[in-house]
Parts: C-alpha cells; sequence; structure tokens
C-alpha cells in the first residue's frame, strides 16, 4: 500500500501537468528531425513553434525572440558573457552586476572572470539596494564595454518579488543590460518583456509543470544577442545549435499555456499560503518567516522553527510524508547554510525551511503539513522540557 506524500516542493520542481504529459507523448509520435524540410520534418518543426509561440505568450514577448535550451543554467550561461553581437557586428560587454542573493547559475558570473563581477547587496527584507546599483553603475566606465545586470525576478528560497521596473530604469539610465532569471516568477506573477524592464528573460520549464531538461531565453528583441554557447548546426536560429529535443519543449510549451491561464489562480494560491503560515506561527509563535515584509511569491514561505536545524526538520517532514526543502535545490541534494540568508546579513550558518505550493495543492496536504507540524513542535517542546 502507497503512503500518502504530501508535495510542498514546486518551487524545486512542478508536478508534472496533464497537458505536458500529453503534448509529450503526442510528440514523442513525430519521427521527423524539425530541421527536415520533408513532411515529417515540418510536422516535428510545428510542434516546436507551437511550443515557441506559448512560451512567447506566457512573458509577452515574439515567438521569434525565443531560444530553446536545455534549462536555465544553460541560458543563463549562454546570457552570461562577455561576447555579444550586435547585428553583424561584434559588442563587447566589460561588467557584470549581479546580486549576493542571486541563483547559482546567475552568481557564479557565467564566463565574466571574476574581477569583472560586481556583487551588489540586499537588505535584509532580501530586496536589492537600489542606490547600490545606481552607484554601481554610475562609476562603470563604458570606454572598456557596457555593463550587464543580471538579477532573479523572485528568489528561488525566499520568494522575495525584486523592483525589476526600477531596475530597468537605473539600468537603461546607465546604457547597461539586464538580464532577468524569471525562472520562479513565470507562472506564478505576470511578466511582460515588452514593457522594458528587461533585455533578457531566463525561464525553466520544470518550474510551470512542464519537463526537465528543458529552458528558455526571451528576449525582447534579437538585435542583440550574445555569441552561442553551442555553436554547431545553427539550430535556433543560429543561436543554439543541436536537434532540439522536440518533446520536452512541446511539453515546455502545454506547460506554459497552462502557466498563462493559471495566473488567475494566483489569489487563491496566495490564500492557501497565508493559510499555511498563520498555522506555523500558532504552532510556533517563534517562527520566522524570511522576506515576509517584502513583496513574495503567492506559492512561497522560507522559514526556520527555533532550537530546530532545518536539515533535521526536514527529515521530520519527510518521514511524516511531507515534501518540502531546506532551501534551494540545485545543490545535488547537499543540505546547509543558505547563501541568501547570508546575503540578508542573517549569518553565514543561517537555513531555513521552504514550504512551495501550486494549483494543485489542496486541503489534504494543508492538513498533512499542520499534523507533521505539530508533531515536530511538541517533540522539539518535550526534548527542551527535559534538557531543562
Amino acid at each position: 500500500m502507497a503512503v500518502e506524500r504530501a508535495y510542498l516542493d514546486h518551487n524545486a520542481s512542478a508536478p508534472l501537468l496533464a497537458a505536458a504529459r500529453a503534448a509529450m507523448l503526442a510528440a514523442l509520435e513525430a519521427d521527423g528531425n524539425p530541421s527536415s524540410v520533408h513532411a515529417e520534418g515540418r510536422a516535428a518543426r510545428r510542434l516546436v513553434e507551437t511550443a515557441r509561440r506559448h512560451v512567447a505568450a506566457l512573458v509577452g514577448g515574439k515567438a521569434e525572440h525565443v531560444v530553446f535550451t536545455s534549462g536555465a543554467t544553460e541560458a543563463a550561461a549562454t546570457l552570461l558573457t562577455p561576447h555579444w553581437r550586435m547585428g553583424r557586428g561584434a559588442l563587447r560587454v566589460s561588467r557584470l552586476f549581479v546580486t549576493a542573493a542571486d541563483h547559482p547559475c546567475i552568481l557564479c558570473g557565467g564566463h565574466f572572470p571574476a574581477d569583472a563581477v560586481t556583487v551588489l547587496p540586499v537588505g535584509r527584507d532580501g530586496l536589492i539596494d537600489l542606490a547600490a546599483l545606481e552607484m554601481a553603475l554610475a562609476g562603470h566606465d563604458p570606454a572598456g564595454g557596457m555593463a550587464l545586470v543580471a538579477i532573479h525576478t523572485a528568489n528561488n528560497e525566499t520568494g522575495v518579488i525584486q523592483p525589476i521596473a526600477e531596475i530597468g530604469r537605473i539600468a537603461r539610465a546607465a546604457k547597461a543590460l539586464v538580464v532577468a532569471d524569471a525562472v520562479q516568477a513565470a507562472g506564478r506573477i505576470p511578466l511582460d518583456i515588452s514593457d522594458g524592464s528587461a533585455d533578457f528573460l531566463i525561464l525553466s520549464s520544470h518550474k510551470i509543470g512542464g519537463p526537465k531538461g528543458a529552458g528558455a531565453i526571451v528576449g525582447a528583441s534579437d538585435l542583440l544577442m550574445p555569441s552561442p554557447l553551442v555553436p554547431g548546426g545553427g539550430q535556433e536560429r543560429g543561436h543554439r545549435s543541436g536537434t532540439e529535443n522536440v518533446a520536452a519543449i512541446a511539453g515546455f510549451g502545454a506547460a506554459a499555456e497552462q502557466a498563462r491561464a493559471g495566473l488567475a489562480d494566483m489569489p487563491a494560491v496566495a490564500a492557501l499560503r497565508d493559510r499555511i503560515e498563520t498555522a506555523l506561527l500558532t504552532a510556533a509563535p517563534g517562527a520566522t518567516v524570511y522576506g515576509a515584509g517584502a513583496p513574495r511569491l503567492p506559492n512561497t514561505i522560507f522559514f526556520d522553527l527555533p532550537g530546530v536545524k532545518a536539515e533535521t526538520a526536514q527529515i521530520a517532514f519527510d518521514l511524516a510524508g511531507v515534501a518540502l526543502s531546506a532551501g534551494s535545490a540545485c545543490s545535488s541534494g547537499k543540505v546547509g547554510p543558505s547563501h541568501v540568508l547570508k546575503a540578508m546579513g542573517l549569518g553565514d550558518q543561517a537555513s531555513a525551511l521552504r514550504v512551495s505550493i501550486g494549483r494543485s495543492t489542496g486541503e489534504r496536504e494543508v492538513s498533512m503539513f499542520t499534523q507533521a507540524l505539530g508533531a515536530l513542535v511538541s517533540r522539539q517542546t518535550r526534548s527542551a522540557s527535559r534538557a531543562a
């Protein structure tokens, strides 16, 4: 008999949507290579281009400005480079600006040497220091090349939403490019690349209910593009060579279509998140919810339990049938201090638990979390009493 489980780790990977699964299965029947000109190849190409339109529509972009990749990390590695082209001419980007709370695929600096990366601070609320950004860009010497600002639209651990419109305004005034890691934001808050806030968005299929192993770069235009990370046969209009993963892309497109429609459900998701948060603070009044004073994604709670190590609590929840995270899921299963909390000034060893939900989360999952939390707090209280 299967053990009942509650999956509360959508920020790590959202459950595969039925529509995405169906699109993938149908795509597996397409035998042709999407670069081939015969009927079978054209059929495969139609699947890729349909998905491209859906992914573009999710963020208010144009289909011809979408480049499919193997995931968000590849997209970041492509965009974070000093080597760009404007039309047929080469263009150099000489300095990268990131924040200390960014996802590791951004924080690593991509292809920029370490001395060409400026790490900007965030406040205790997790929001970027806009004054520090403005000052840093003002001090950049454009004689050596343009500046590039790369930042998460919403943090994968805290869910804190950055003021992307204001960041874009500051960057435009300094003639800097903006790459927005929109992996966690897509499908959870409205995004519109046509509003001028960012030059490029990074998306990931499996964060919105599509398959793992697919991602995308969405540009505001294709006039300015990075040099290809993967050169070769010239697929994706020369921006990313290699035969497209038709089934994964088809699933990504179906998930994007569902995510766009599902934005209307996000107020209900936010209400459910608030209920979970209330239950948490009722059961453990000493708990801290990080980023609670800032705008947050409607589905994310990042919290600590006083006197309980995050990894210990995560194991306890897992044994109780509740899947949640102790921070980011990008470190090969390792659990440890959160660089996001460190960036927020909360100590080198700070760690916390993350509950992240979605449109499929319901009363059963909330009840299982609440029961597991109550049992954990009770055990901790008894242990503390014996120690005293």
